[in-house]
């Protein structure tokens, strides 16, 4: 099974989208994660016409962390970011949780709710042809190991986003993460050089595992979705989507 690679637009902000899209394009990459503002994307017609002319697919539309309860702004703007991934034909919706705050680790009430809001924002994607998935982060409500375990028993509905690099700084191997959650997969994020600060780098900057491993295991467990580079936003935009691009092709992909 051949992956699909794409590019977060994480470290673009107040940057020329029509030109970083086609540079991407340029560069040989097929995607494109987007985390822009709605009032930047304009339309549905109009960012499909700029993803066009760009040569570049839109992989997920990304949305502000979940809430931790449904009755708060936030939760009515990622149904309205699903909405605009349903509009676009975009197939999945990608959102982190909530904050830890001053407690931890978080109580089965706390992981409760979370996932109850999960689960609504699934339930509204479902209704609209769009998938919705969760990405564990290091400093948030799930933020070890044995809380991503606990977490994950309470979803149904909601998919999983491997991101690779907090896998890492949890302590645990993104191999046997893939294979342990191969039915929940929709969607994988690659870092390299991530703290719990934040801070990352580029691809080959770490590394943080061996890629190749890890790329190889998501083909050998049936994985079909979006691969996604996250760039630390330390360089240029543009000799960054290059620098990662090349990585992927140095291990093979």
């Amino acid at each position: 099974m051949t992956l699909r690679f794409a590019y977060s637009s994480l470290p673009w902000k107040g940057q020329n989208l029509e030109r970083n899209l086609g540079q991407l394009a340029a560069k040989g990459w097929q995607g494109w994660e987007t985390r822009e503002s709605l009032d930047e994307l304009g339309t549905p017609k109009r960012i499909l016409r700029v993803c066009a002319d760009a040569g570049i697919e839109i992989a997920a539309v990304s949305g502000p962390n979940a809430s931790d309860t449904c009755e708060t702004p936030t939760h009515e703007i990622c149904k309205r970011r699903i909405e605009f991934a349903a509009d676009c034909g975009v197939a999945l919706y990608m959102t982190k949780g909530p904050g830890h705050g001053d407690v931890q680790p978080s109580s089965d009430a706390d992981l409760d709710r979370v996932a109850a809001v999960y689960e609504d924002l699934a339930e509204h994607g479902e209704r609209l042809g769009v998938t919705v998935a969760w990405h564990p982060h290091v400093n948030h409500f799930v933020d070890s190991e044995g809380e991503w375990d606990r977490f994950l028993q309470r979803l149904r509905r909601v998919r999983l986003c491997l991101d690779m690099a907090h896998v890492v700084l949890w302590g645990f191997e993104p191999v046997q993460a893939a294979r342990d959650h191969a039915d929940r997969l929709a969607y994988v994020h690659l870092h390299d050089n991530l703290s719990r600060n934040n801070t990352a780098g580029d691809l080959g900057d770490g590394p943080m595992t061996d890629y190749g491993a890890f790329l190889r295991s998501l083909e050998e467990v049936g994985f079909d979705g979006w691969v996604v580079a996250v760039s630390g936003g330390t360089r240029d935009a543009i000799d960054s989507m290059e620098i990662n691009r090349a990585y992927l092709h140095s291990v093979g992909y």
